[in-house]
């Protein structure tokens, strides 16, 4: 939850596979811990591989209809992606979540990015910064701050998503949300 607010239809995602599978996922529960790649997510709830593999296919069929519609640009997103433009950057959007889904939030969205790598978590990140040489990542969650790490990119902490502005310490930087990232991105510059 750095750029977008899809709890709402995470929710209803998850009510669909409760009903699909007859399963009584606590949907609030996977909202609220938004991050880690759907699969893993399975996989802590207890399923096998091929269960977790089930879940995780028909969650991704649902997932246009169900979650696109339903969420939101979190507050300052739409500038912060613009602040590192107007500086000369370029934006990256790296995630966990499904690529052919991120690419359905950004187009619902109408934000162009200049590269968009999906499936990719924690240290995984760390790799695609490195190909683009990012100097700094943004993020709401430990492995964004792992990502960043493996990067040797400044590390800058949202508190929007799991964890709150403590939990997040870690970082080289913790802003409360995404509003007060362009301030801090022109004194760096």
């Amino acid at each position: 939850m750095t750029l977008i607010d899809p709890r709402p239809g995470m929710v209803r995602a998850i009510e669909e596979l409760n009903r699909e599978f007859g399963l009584s996922l606590d949907g609030e529960h996977f909202a609220s811990n938004l991050g880690p790649p759907l699969y893993d997510s399975m996989r802590g709830y207890g399923f096998d591989d091929a269960m977790a593999q089930r879940l995780v296919r028909h969650f991704r069929t649902v997932y246009p209809t169900v979650v696109v519609g339903s969420t939101t640009a979190l507050p300052g997103a739409s500038e912060a992606l613009a602040a590192v433009r107007e500086l000369g950057g370029r934006t990256l959007v790296i995630t966990g979540k499904h690529q052919p889904n991120a690419e359905l939030h950004l187009k619902a969205l109408g934000w162009e990015v200049d590269r968009l790598a999906g499936d990719v978590f924690a240290a995984a990140k760390g790799e695609v910064l490195r190909e683009e040489g990012a100097s700094c990542y943004v993020g709401d969650h430990l492995g964004d701050i792992v990502g960043a790490r493996a990067a040797g990119a400044t590390a800058v902490a949202v508190a929007t998503g799991p964890y709150d502005a403590d939990q997040l310490a870690d970082a080289d930087v913790v802003l409360r949300d995404l509003t007060e990232f362009p301030a801090w991105l022109a004194q760096q510059f």
